[in-house]
């Protein structure tokens, strides 16, 4: 099932073996692609602690159902040769919502059926990185990066049962720099090939009692139609992975875990000046 829906992807990059090499397209001052990608989310909470002297650990995985269509944004500003400026935004906002089929008895506490929850998980990651290129000529160029990343995580919650309702919110943001690696290919006269890959360390910046990381490596082919459009696809993948110290009267080392992925294919389209 997961071939068959990416393969129409990676069909431009299997295309790319038997094109011959060609002319390399004249450098672009300003590249802009707006797409969106078809992303899956995994999440994974985890929990170790120690209560009254006995260790406890907990982990247990949750999905967000089908995949969600998601914007995805970013761009280029070439100021020189081999200087650049990258920018880039995904943001995921997906609502699940589960609904009770039958009663659940606890004790004298009856949950009737039909009572529902409805979680919903809005993610927003965006960057902008300084990229100067220690490779750069017509056919190929290789940068590293380092720049600035924003990253905000809200989740909601509302459950009702009977004449009962409650909801809760939390939300997290902050910013840390952010290190990456560039490889570009130009294979044909109206092809590019882009591979990126970033990391960010959540103990670099303003992320407060948290720790951990976010990854991302992304990879897409783009064809030009004329010299200032375009069309591309390719793949996308992120990893939210932090950690959070917590304490309480009876808890100590008490550490609360939240591993989040997002991956899926990405389309759009290309302009260019």
């Amino acid at each position: 099932m997961t071939r068959c829906r990416t393969l129409p992807v990676f069909l431009p990059l299997i295309l790319l073996a038997a094109i011959p090499a060609a002319r390399a397209q004249d450098a672009d001052r300003f590249t802009l692609r707006v797409g969106a990608m078809s992303a899956s989310a995994d999440t994974t909470l985890s929990a170790s602690t120690t209560f009254m002297g006995e260790p406890y650990r907990f982990s247990e995985n949750f999905g967000f159902g089908s995949d969600e269509w998601v914007p995805r944004i970013d761009g280029v500003f070439r100021v020189a040769d081999r200087h650049r400026l990258v920018f880039d935004y995904f943001n995921y906002d997906k609502k699940r919502r589960e609904t009770l089929g039958e009663d659940i008895s606890f004790d004298d506490v009856t949950i009737p059926a039909g009572s529902f929850a409805r979680a919903e998980l809005d993610f927003q990651l965006a960057s902008l990185l300084y990229d100067y290129a220690v490779v750069e000529n017509e056919d190929f160029s290789l940068g590293l990066q380092i720049g600035a990343e924003w990253a905000k995580a809200e989740a909601t919650l509302l459950a009702e049962a009977g004449a009962e309702r409650w909801t809760d919110r939390a939300s997290e943001d902050g910013f840390a720099p952010v290190v990456g690696v560039r490889l570009t290919a130009r294979p044909g006269d109206r092809w590019l090939l882009n591979l990126q890959g970033q990391y960010l360390d959540a103990g670099w910046g303003d992320f407060g009692d948290y720790d951990g990381s976010i990854s991302r490596i992304n990879a897409l082919a783009e064809y030009r139609f004329t010299d200032n459009f375009g069309m591309f696809g390719g793949y996308e993948w992120y990893r939210l992975d932090v950690k959070r110290d917590v304490r309480g009267d009876f808890i100590d080392d008490g550490i609360v875990g939240w591993d989040q992925r997002f991956k899926g294919p990405v389309v759009g389209v290309t302009l260019a000046f």
